[in-house]
């Protein structure tokens, strides 16, 4: 794998900026490797990691470069609880460990460097250089991945009766003897709403 500082300069190339989300991410990615002891999780361990975010800010860009786990190989999940954590989990031995980035290092962030008004660039400079234990707390966890939820399922596919669209790793729910999907079986849970179309735009 590569160093710390080539893998901060792919970050920021991959993300569009560095800052201290994608330092910490970077960090936290590394030791999450670490503790599991993959060594290479963008080749030859590629198949062994599943990786859960649990915030969707730069150090989950971050994290997603250094393990290559993606929301595209269904290897990266998101949870979206609004905390700098992750939790990395090891498919061949089914150790996982969460990591959670303490609050105290913005903090000894502002001691380290008391010099510098931004504290932007307090934490950056701070989160290269601090320990570990001084930037995250660790927990090992057991965590549970359907089967129905890894890399390379394929699940069964489906047709929604009644908006038509398709369906797959059985997200939908079982209304009235008909498999519907999701936002027609519970229309309240949408995220979007229709509209009609602007003037002259097709429907």
């Amino acid at each position: 794998m590569e160093s710390f500082e080539e893998l901060l300069v792919r970050a920021e190339a991959a993300h569009g900026h560095l800052c201290a989300g994608q330092i910490l991410g970077v960090r936290m990615a590394l030791l999450g490797l670490a503790h599991l002891g993959i060594a290479d999780p963008r080749g030859a361990d590629r198949k062994r990691l599943v990786t859960f975010v649990e915030i969707d800010r730069c150090a989950t860009d971050a994290i997603a470069l250094v393990t290559g786990c993606r929301l595209g190989k269904r290897a990266l999940k998101f949870r979206d609880w609004g905390k700098m954590a992750a939790t990395f989990a090891d498919l061949d031995t089914g150790r996982a460990i969460r990591l959670v980035a303490l609050e105290t290092s913005r903090d000894l962030a502002r001691q380290r460097y008391p010099h510098i008004e931004s504290k932007s660039q307090q934490q950056m400079l701070a989160y290269r250089e601090l320990a570990d234990a001084d930037l995250f707390t660790g927990q090992w966890v057991r965590v549970h991945i359907d089967s129905a939820d890894l890399p390379g399922y394929r699940g069964q596919r489906i047709t929604c009766p009644l908006c038509g669209e398709g369906v797959n790793f059985g997200r939908f729910a079982e209304v009235a003897g008909r498999r519907l999907c999701l936002s027609c079986a519970r229309p309240e849970l949408r995220y979007w709403s229709p509209a009609a179309p602007a003037s002259g735009e097709a429907g």
